[in-house]
């Protein structure tokens, strides 16, 4: 049996989870619109002594304690899954829309008995809520959709139900206002979503390499004080290409771009287990690879650096020909806590690297053992 395809979400995650944490962002706002419209429905109810008025009395101050419940307990400042973002923000459609229904029928009920006063007030109640909903909401269009068609369905109805035409015009009003209440939205949610995409496209371009797409230096820095902080140790890899300056010389820059994107490519899949790559810049990569199990440390750093090694010596094809270039490593293990500065271990590992240059390339080298013969692929690592 076939099933339609699931429609793709247009938000990006990082983009989603801002929106929603917005919604839980007017506490007070919220606050001050749900007690107002207790105190009007409780005002109404005494003042009518109306059974009618006293249910709806009541089911606004429930609705609106359970919203304001739910906006008191939204985890702020917590890492949210995507799945639970997105249930974050149905719960908070949903809310909003029992309190709209709520909130509706006391207009309904001031119509019905043709209590002016009454639908003076509950009319009133009604728009600020509105008002506020596209302020608030508009960054969700769905939300200020529902909500406001759970809002002023009631009212609409029972303005048909009214036999003086004024009211039948109100109510037909009241539809178009619907309208435009809904394009408001959409109209303030792009603009507000194009703000936060471009402001996640800049943040992207100060993290990461304009060529390769992989993260750059500073990027790398920050990762590797993480990682630095944190209890187990971790693998840090330096990856040169040993000889790329022909590539360029003799095919032009734009071939050694294209080297240059297919050797992130193919670092980025050999990292795609759980390393992070880098380009600091260049020709010049590293890669980081935290460990889980300290007592196989010396033989993942030394797989990923032979991986790496043996991956980037295999052709690399262009448009018209292939080209052979190789690379070398070198290989630091850091212990969780180290005190030793970032760059400290990029000048260790450095090292490494130059020493397996220096041998004629195509090999890794021990940071321990950089200022000594580098080890090839019958790799052992030095006491």
């Amino acid at each position: 049996m076939l099933r339609p395809r699931a429609k793709p979400d247009p938000l990006h995650p990082s983009t989603r989870r801002e929106l929603v944490g917005l919604l839980y962002t007017a506490f007070p706002q919220v606050a001050a619109i749900t007690l107002t419209s207790v105190i009007g429905a409780v005002v109404l109810a005494a003042a009518s002594g109306d059974p009618g008025y006293a249910a709806i009395s009541l089911l606004i101050a429930l609705t609106a304690g359970v919203r304001l419940l739910k906006l008191r307990r939204f985890p702020r400042g917590q890492a949210l899954s995507d799945e639970a973002v997105i249930a974050w923000e149905r719960a908070y459609g949903l809310c909003s829309s029992l309190f709209a229904v709520a909130l509706g029928a006391l207009s309904f009920r001031a119509l019905q008995l043709g209590d002016g006063p009454g639908a003076w007030i509950a009319f009133g109640l009604a728009m600020s809520f509105c008002v506020g909903m596209v302020s608030r909401a508009a960054v969700r269009p769905w939300i200020v959709l529902l909500t406001g068609a759970c809002l002023l369905a009631p009212i609409v109805v029972a303005g048909f139900m009214r036999p003086e035409l004024p009211y039948r015009v109100g109510a037909a009003m009241l539809l178009f206002f619907w309208v435009t209440m809904r394009e408001a939205s959409r109209h303030l949610s792009t603009a507000f979503i194009e703000r936060l995409d471009a402001k996640r496209a800049l943040a992207h371009q100060a993290h990461h390499d304009f060529l390769t797409g992989l993260p750059n230096r500073a990027a790398f820095l920050a990762e590797l004080d993480r990682l630095r902080d944190a209890a187990n140790g971790f693998a840090l890899v330096a990856v040169d290409l040993d000889r790329f300056k022909p590539v360029n010389d003799q095919c032009g820059h734009h071939a050694g771009d294209e080297v240059l994107r297919q050797v992130a490519g193919r670092l980025r899949t050999l990292t795609r287990a759980g390393g992070f790559p880098a380009r600091l810049g260049g020709d010049e990569f590293m890669l980081l690879l935290p460990f889980g199990t300290p007592q196989a440390e010396a033989d993942a750093a030394m797989l990923l650096a032979r991986r790496a090694v043996a991956s980037l010596a295999k052709p690399f094809d262009l448009d018209e020909f292939s080209v052979t270039i190789g690379a070398s490593a070198g290989i630091l293990l850091v212990d969780g806590g180290d005190a030793r500065d970032g760059l400290s271990l990029v000048e260790q590992v450095d090292r490494a690297l130059y020493a397996a240059k220096q041998a004629g390339g195509g090999r890794w080298a021990w940071a321990s053992v950089a200022d000594g013969p580098p080890n090839g692929p019958s790799d052992r690592r030095a006491a």
